[in-house]
């Protein structure tokens, strides 16, 4: 059981509700974090322009399996359940493997993933666990895998927000949902 109660829709405001409803819509189901982050609209809103931000540009050489990616090996880092399962779950998708989200969360040095994205991975772990150790030989590890200085930028702050959900999540006690387990693994109920 979560630390604190889920909301229910009904007790939400509305602008809040559509927009949960719409990613109900589209996947057939209410990710838990947007009902536990409902109980405070000002932050809900917030994380998910946010989200929105980071996770959902389309400029930059980081592609949604990249994204992902980042944010599963961070959860995984931080031992984050609910994040690990449920981005794992995107990261399935967007990776079309049903085997990469448990390796990169459990060891990306073993995962099977290309050397730039193990490349961008050291990198955010290092952003999540030491960012204060960040150097300019840092920097040029990436830009020898083809990352200019915004995709860094991109994959500081997708780490660093990812380690404040993190956070959230674990000390909430958020629990993913039994969707997500399957995602990416079988196809898609109709």
């Amino acid at each position: 059981m979560p630390r604190y109660p889920y909301v229910e829709l009904a007790d939400i405001p509305d602008d809040i509700r559509a927009t949960i409803e719409e990613v109900a819509e589209k996947s057939g189901f209410i990710p838990n974090v947007f009902l536990m982050l409902a109980r405070r609209p000002a932050e809900f809103r917030a994380f998910f322009a946010y989200h929105e931000a980071v996770m959902e540009k389309e400029t930059g050489n980081l592609s949604k399996a990249d994204r992902e990616m980042i944010v599963t090996a961070v959860s995984g880092a931080n031992s984050c359940l609910y994040c690990v399962v449920a981005h794992g779950a995107i990261l399935r998708i967007y990776a079309k493997n049903p085997r990469v989200a448990d390796q990169v969360a459990i060891n990306p040095n073993t995962a099977e993933i290309t050397e730039r994205q193990r490349a961008m991975l050291d990198f955010a772990l290092k952003v999540n666990a030491e960012s204060h150790r960040v150097g300019d030989d840092d920097f040029a590890v990436l830009r020898g895998h083809g990352f200019d200085d915004e995709d860094i930028w991109d994959i500081t702050a997708i780490t660093g927000f990812y380690g404040m959900s993190n956070r959230l999540a674990s000390v909430t006690g958020m629990m993913p949902n039994e969707e997500f387990y399957l995602m990416g693994r079988v196809p898609r109920q109709k």
